[in-house]
């Protein structure tokens, strides 16, 4: 089957199965006559097995081992259990830590953010790891390029479209024929149907965030 079937039934786009694919997680065949990728059930049910554990929070590194039989599933979830523990840990002392401020008064700019930092780097010497936000605003800000760029591309096409029709109104026995005229305009409404239709997978890309939560790793 093609991949964007097995897109349809496993629910993992397509940059993602490539992903995986260069991780070596994953390797279909090649047909003879064409040379393109040829996906079966073993591939599909490969890929649910890999969206499973990614759900559940597990490394590429952990589920290549799996694979490759070093780890039972028992010995994987064990080992993952060790790591969702600590990363609980992390969050009761972060939430622990959050709740000693909750009664402060002064405003962020009168803020000791020093002192505050010196408790959470003892802290961290004693083992607890706080929070990177980074990533999750790296994301974020994944939404504006591709949205601007559109809005660019759709102006400027509407731009276009207007000035064709305005060119026609104003001098209509100098205008090309109306099919002509016709194709300048559609030709333009089409780019900006494409922008449209190319925005919206992308924004679902970066909403799904799997192809990012699986480059962290």
């Amino acid at each position: 089957m093609k991949i964007n079937e097995v897109e349809a039934l496993v629910g993992i786009t397509r940059k993602n199965i490539r992903f995986y694919e260069a991780e070596g997680l994953l390797s279909p065949r090649r047909n003879s006559q064409n040379g393109y990728r040829d996906y079966g059930e073993t591939e599909v049910e490969v890929l649910r097995r890999i969206k499973l554990l990614r759900k559940l929070g597990l490394p590429l590194e952990e589920i290549r081992q799996m694979q490759h039989g070093a780890y039972t599933v028992g010995d994987g979830m064990r080992r993952h259990l060790v790591s969702l523990e600590r990363e609980r840990q992390n969050l009761e002392a972060a939430i622990r830590f959050c709740g000693t401020l909750t009664d402060r008064r002064e405003r962020l700019e009168e803020l000791d953010a020093q002192s505050l930092l010196d408790r959470m780097a003892q802290m961290e010497q004693e083992g607890t790891t706080f929070m990177n936000k980074q990533k999750q605003d790296t994301r974020r800000r994944r939404f504006v390029a591709p949205i601007v760029v559109a809005i660019v591309m759709s102006v400027l096409m509407a731009g276009l479209i207007w000035l064709f029709l305005w060119a026609f109104e104003v001098d209509p026995a100098g205008a090309p024929p109306l099919p002509v005229l016709a194709l300048f305009v559609a030709i333009p409404a089409a780019v900006v149907v494409g922008v449209v239709i190319a925005l919206v997978q992308r924004v679902r890309e970066i909403e799904r965030g799997e192809e990012d939560d699986a480059r962290n790793y």
